[in-house]
């Protein structure tokens, strides 16, 4: 298939988790992809995978200097950009009591800051010609989630930020559509790291034989994510994607 024929694209957090899946499917829907990370030698191996289609960049995607120079060596490489997907982050837990303010800094650091800095950057290299953003948020965008009182509101910072960017975009009249993808839970080495010792089975949604489970895998994600990078999504902008076997209308 070629749903991203000719198309170039920048995906954060690509060396691993669901960024690794993003980035993968998008070379091979047809697209160039730049992706960046601070794993450099996972980010190298997966380049060097791929081939000519793909490049790594090391990236700290919290800072203005990065994203600037990140931009420059993809527009020199490839001299545009057609889409943008926001998804490096952290997950550190901390519950509204107890929780630390310098873990909220820096959850707001990451995983807020950064998705402004993407969008602000994705806009101006695409609005003359056109161009696709999604970002990474989560279920606990609007649902609560014990333990995790900081990454909550960061999330839930991503999606206000995909509003506001998607209705400058119409009001000002350029053509780039901006959404956000929402997930439960996705089974990723951050994941895996929040539960140690804890089998896939018993985190991983299955409708016949886990329906308790919280998790999908990465895969699953980066369908979404395809969709809405493609043209298939062509009149969607300032949508928010549930990824979450309906758990936002059940509760917890």
């Amino acid at each position: 298939m070629d749903r991203l024929p000719h198309k170039v694209a920048l995906i954060t957090g690509g060396a691993s988790g669901v960024g690794r899946e993003c980035v993968q499917r998008f070379v091979a829907e047809g697209a160039r992809v730049a992706f960046t990370d601070l794993n450099d030698a996972a980010g190298q191996a997966l380049a060097h995978e791929l081939g000519g289609q793909a490049f790594f960049l090391r990236q700290d995607v919290a800072e203005e200097a990065d994203w600037l120079r990140v931009m420059a060596a993809v527009q020199a490489r490839w001299g545009s950009l057609d889409i943008l997907v926001n998804n490096a982050a952290i997950l550190v837990p901390g519950n509204i009591e107890d929780g630390r303010i310098e873990d909220f800094r820096r959850l707001l650091h990451v995983n807020a800051e950064s998705v402004f800095l993407g969008c602000q950057q994705g806009v101006r290299a695409m609005k003359s010609r056109g161009g696709a953003i999604v970002n990474m948020a989560s279920v606990s965008s609007w649902m609560p989630v014990e333990g995790y009182a900081g990454y909550g509101a960061t999330k839930a910072a991503v999606a206000a930020l995909t509003r506001a960017a998607a209705l400058h975009c119409r009001k000002r009249g350029y053509p780039i559509r901006v959404n956000s993808v929402h997930p439960d839970g996705i089974y990723t080495p951050m994941m895996a790291a929040s539960a140690p010792g804890v089998d896939p089975q018993f985190l991983l949604f299955d409708p016949t034989s886990n329906r308790g489970g919280r998790a999908c895998t990465p895969d699953k994600v980066a369908s979404v994510i395809l969709f809405l990078a493609s043209d298939d999504a062509v009149h969607v902008s300032g949508a928010e994607i549930q990824v979450d076997n309906a758990i936002l209308g059940m509760g917890l």
